[in-house]
């Protein structure tokens, strides 16, 4: 029947046993967020920093309790910032880039895990 058919659980090849890795994995009760401050390019450098500076990005970026995990520049692209916060700053730090960087940057919002750290646990286990 078709609709059973539909029912049935998806495998997609994927091992049940790595599902299960994540269980292994440190728990903690903070996210990565990385962002991505892609340089408008109607402005040059000079005027990007006076928006910046006039909107009180330094001031206000990262907000407290945010950890800068990595910044750097990617040619073509602009800033990158990978950020450990609370999962209940994200709204903050949302707001915070709304705020301030925007007019000078377009921005880009991506939750991320660090795969590194869930290689590791899977190789350990092995």
């Amino acid at each position: 029947m078709k609709i059973a058919f539909l029912l049935q659980p998806c495998r997609l090849g994927f091992a049940e046993s790595n599902f299960d890795m994540t269980s292994k994995l440190p728990q903690n009760d903070t996210i990565l967020l990385t962002v991505f401050l892609k340089h408008d390019q109607s402005m040059n450098n000079v005027e990007r920093a006076e928006k910046l500076d006039a909107a009180g990005f330094k001031e206000n970026f990262p907000p407290e309790g945010v950890e800068i995990v990595n910044h750097y520049v990617m040619m073509g692209i602009g800033q990158v910032i990978v950020m450990r916060l609370p999962p209940d700053m994200l709204r903050i730090v949302n707001r915070a880039i709304e705020h301030t960087a925007w007019g000078a940057y377009k921005t880009e919002f991506y939750v991320t895990y660090d795969l590194r750290e869930a290689k590791e646990v899977e190789k350990a286990s092995k």
